[in-house]
C-alpha cells in the first residue's frame, strides 16, 4: 500500500488529477453547463446513477479538484466550494436549521457572522444565543431542546480568544447535535477538523488559502463523523438512508447550496487551487511575524494591551499550545488607549495597508469598531471583544524587522 502523502505535499499534489498536454495546474473549465451524447447519459448523470458535471452554479471540474484537495487537507470528507465564506456558513446552517430552531453560537465572532446569526437568520425563523465559548459549564448549559448547532471559530476574530474546541465537541455530541468549526483564523495547517474534532468546518478560502487578496471564495468541509439519523433532524432521514454518514454534505449539495445558488467560480477556485500550495510557508511566516510583532508592541510603552495567545502571558497561551503546538496564527490586535491614538498610529503606518481583510501576504491593519463593527452598540462590541482602541493586524510575510521598524516609527510618531 502507498503511503498517505504528509501535509505540505498534499497542498502541492493532493486530489489533481491527470490534466491535458501533460499541464501541471489545474485547467480552468469556464464553461456555464456541459453536453452529453444522449438523453440517457445526461439523465444518469442528473438522477445520481453516474458522475460527471451538467452546470457549474451545482458543479464544476475547476471547483471539484480545489473541493478534493481541501477535504484531504482536513483528513478526509467531503468538501464544497462556495462563492465566500458566508455563503459557505450561511449553506451550512441552513442544510441543518429550519424553522423553529436555534443556533447556539459563540459569541466572539466576525461581523458578518454576528449579523448572519443576530438578524438575517430571524426571517427564516431561526434564532441565535451567544454565549462565552471558554465558559465550558455556560455552554452545556445554554443548549436547550430547540438547540440544533453548536458553532465556533478556532481563533477569535478578533478577540483572539482560543476556545478548546474539541472540549466544546463532547459537550454536543452530549447533547446529541453536532459542532461547526470555523476554521479561517487557524487554517487546516495549524490544526485539522479530525484533531479538533469538528463535525463540520468552513472557512472563508478569500483570507489565508488564497493568501494573495485576489479572490473571494469558501469552503465546507463535512467529515462524516456526525450520526444525522436522529430524531432532531427528520429533515436528514431520506438523505441518510441512501449516503449514510456523508447526510450532510448530501443535503447541502443536493438542496441548499444548489437552491442558494452560491456557488464558485471557476477562475476563482483556479487561483485558490495555485494559492493553496504555498500555505505552509505562508502560514509559517505568518504566525513568527505575528509573534515578534507582538512581542515588540507588549513591550512598548504606548501600547495599553496587546492579544495574542502565542504570548507567554496570554490567558489562551495553554490551550492554544495544546491545539496548535508552537504556532499561534498570524492575527494579532492591540490597544492604544484610545481611538484618537488609534487612529494616528494606523495614519502613520507605511508598509502596513488599511483595509477589511485578513491572510494576504502583506501586513494589514484596520480599525474594527469605526469599519467592520461599526453598526453594532457598545454591548454588541464588547461581546466580539471589540474596544475603541483596538487595531487588528494580520502580519504578513515581508522581512519582519521591516514590519517591526513600521509599527516602531508609527506609535513614536502617534
Amino acid at each position: 500500500m502507498e503511503a498517505p502523502l504528509h501535509f505540505d505535499s498534499l497542498l502541492l499534489h493532493g486530489g489533481l488529477e491527470a490534466a491535458p498536454a501533460g499541464a501541471t495546474a489545474v485547467p480552468i473549465i469556464q464553461s456555464s453547463s456541459f453536453a452529453y451524447q444522449s438523453a440517457e447519459a445526461l439523465e444518469d448523470v442528473f438522477r445520481g446513477r453516474a458522475p460527471g458535471p451538467v452546470y457549474t452554479r451545482i458543479g464544476n471540474p475547476t471547483t471539484e479538484a480545489l473541493e478534493r484537495r481541501l477535504a484531504l487537507l482536513e483528513g478526509g470528507g467531503v468538501a464544497i466550494a462556495t462563492a465566500s465564506g458566508m455563503a459557505a456558513i450561511t449553506t451550512a446552517v441552513l442544510t441543518i436549521l429550519q424553522a423553529g430552531d436555534e443556533i447556539l453560537s459563540s459569541s466572539s465572532l466576525f461581523g458578518g457572522t454576528f449579523s448572519l446569526f443576530r438578524d438575517t437568520l430571524s426571517n427564516f425563523g431561526i434564532t441565535a444565543a451567544f454565549v462565552d465559548p471558554l465558559d465550558l459549564d455556560g455552554v452545556r448549559n445554554a443548549i436547550n431542546e430547540r438547540t440544533r448547532l453548536l458553532f465556533v471559530e478556532t481563533i477569535g476574530n478578533p478577540k483572539l480568544d482560543v476556545p478548546d474546541v474539541p472540549a466544546l465537541a463532547r459537550i454536543a455530541h452530549e447533547a446529541g447535535i453536532p459542532i461547526m468549526v470555523d476554521s479561517t483564523v487557524s487554517t487546516p495547517y495549524l490544526a485539522t477538523g479530525a484533531k479538533l474534532e469538528a463535525d463540520i468546518l468552513a472557512y472563508s478560502t478569500s483570507k489565508y488559502i488564497n493568501g494573495t487578496g485576489t479572490t473571494i471564495g469558501g469552503a465546507i468541509i463535512d467529515r462524516g463523523m456526525f450520526d444525522w439519523n436522529s430524531p432532531k433532524f427528520p429533515h436528514f432521514a431520506a438523505y441518510h438512508a441512501k449516503y449514510r454518514a456523508f447526510a450532510f454534505s448530501a443535503r447541502a449539495r443536493k438542496l441548499v447550496h444548489k437552491d442558494l445558488g452560491a456557488c464558485a467560480a471557476p477562475f476563482n477556485s483556479f487561483l485558490l487551487t495555485e494559492g493553496i500550495q504555498t500555505l505552509a510557508l505562508r502560514m509559517e511566516r505568518h504566525c513568527a511575524t505575528a509573534l515578534t510583532l507582538a512581542r515588540f508592541l507588549n513591550n512598548h510603552s504606548k501600547v495599553a494591551w496587546v492579544a495574542y495567545p502565542g504570548l507567554d502571558d496570554s490567558p489562551h497561551h495553554a490551550i492554544a499550545t495544546k491545539l496548535y503546538g508552537s504556532r499561534y496564527g498570524g492575527l494579532l490586535t492591540f490597544g492604544t488607549g484610545d481611538k484618537a491614538s488609534a487612529f494616528k498610529v494606523i495614519n502613520g503606518l507605511r508598509l502596513a495597508k488599511n483595509l477589511a481583510n485578513i491572510g494576504d501576504t502583506k501586513t494589514l491593519v484596520i480599525h474594527p469598531a469605526s469599519t467592520i463593527c461599526a453598526d453594532y452598540n457598545a454591548e454588541e462590541k464588547a461581546l466580539m471583544g471589540v474596544t475603541e482602541d483596538l487595531i487588528r493586524v494580520s502580519a504578513g510575510i515581508e522581512d519582519c524587522r521591516d514590519i517591526v521598524g513600521d509599527f516602531k516609527q508609527a506609535l513614536e510618531a502617534a
